[in-house]
């Protein structure tokens, strides 16, 4: 398979953790992509897509069978949703883990359990190392590689490999945020108030998304 883009990782993560957190609005219209692409929150970086980028990614995706179009008799408008379930054989586990990655790049185990959860559900950090394992070995075309501690950090973190090898040093930022330091952690706190923060602004965009779904019947 071919290496993603920048963009094609956002869109196809965008479409996996809509059709998980979302699927009462999930095959999601050209708009409706386009700002899940462009959401503030779940995402790192932030993003701002035209749709001409987001159809293109579309286009690519298509061509590596990741993605398909969906055009309903009911609907005046095509829709999009991905085919990552069958292209790479994910569990709904791996597939949450594999969705966290595209959206928020490198991160470490503590990390992933809390905002993968939201996806699949996760009983503890050992779950999540296993799932992390059964993709970092998959004969012949690993999906995910576990990065090396860097100086003054307390634990690895994992990248996932659609875009390519990832480097030890440069896919990851150089410094890691209060609230980041005590989700790998035993922070209990920094990371509830994390999870509240989350949902909040995944409300948010939860109630923007169906303004725009209603539009289209407008």
């Amino acid at each position: 398979m071919n290496r993603l883009t920048e963009a094609d990782v956002r869109v196809l993560g965008a479409l996996i953790e809509k059709e998980m957190t979302t699927p009462d609005y999930y095959p999601l219209s050209l708009n409706a992509l386009t700002a899940a692409c462009n959401q503030a929150s779940n995402r790192d970086p932030v993003v701002s897509y035209d749709e001409d980028t987001v159809s293109q990614a579309l286009d690519r995706l298509r061509r590596m069978s990741l993605a398909r179009s969906i055009k309903r008799a009911d609907s005046r408008v095509s829709k999009f949703s991905h085919n990552a379930d069958e292209t790479l054989s994910l569990s709904a586990s791996e597939k949450a883990i594999l969705c966290t990655l595209l959206l928020r790049g490198p991160q470490t185990v503590g990390e992933l359990k809390v905002r993968a959860s939201r996806m699949a559900p996760f009983a503890s950090t050992l779950e999540v190392e296993q799932v992390l394992v059964t993709l970092g070995r998959r004969e012949g075309a690993p999906l995910v590689a576990h990065l090396p501690r860097r100086p003054g950090q307390k634990d690895g973190r994992y990248a996932h490999l659609l875009a390519g090898e990832v480097a030890a040093g440069g896919a990851v930022d150089p410094e890691d945020s209060v609230e980041q330091q005590a989700a790998a952690g035993d922070g209990h706190l920094a990371t509830l108030k994390e999870r509240v923060e989350e949902l909040e602004k995944s409300l948010a965009d939860l109630r923007s998304e169906f303004a725009a779904f209603r539009r289209q019947f407008e």
